[in-house]
């Protein structure tokens, strides 16, 4: 087993926007397969800045396990609830499990 080590890195050097730069790796497949293994879900991407409503849902995935959809909404910033009421309402319109990654 190889161990490595967490470095602290400035996001915003690393993802100028969230969705253009963010968005679209954390959806490659390697990067959400390590997230699902993370969170205990086997996720599949169906969609990037997928339109719900006057919103776009940043990832959209499925459970493979249950066929659920799971919405992924990105935020590199401090939180705030914006980004809660626009998930609930994905949710809503889905009728969807909710994941927030916030780094």
């Amino acid at each position: 087993m190889k161990l490595g080590r967490l470095v602290k890195v400035d996001l915003r050097e690393q993802w100028k926007k969230e969705d253009t730069d963010f968005t679209p790796w954390l959806a490659k497949e390697e990067n959400i397969e390590l997230l699902g293994e993370t969170i205990g879900i086997e996720l599949e991407v169906q969609g990037q800045e997928e339109n719900v409503g006057p919103f776009r849902a940043d990832i959209l995935c499925i459970d493979t396990a249950n066929n659920h959809f799971v919405l992924i909404e990105n935020q590199l910033e401090k939180t705030d609830h914006t980004h809660l009421g626009q998930l609930m309402t994905y949710a809503a319109g889905l009728a969807s499990m909710i994941f927030y990654s916030k780094l």
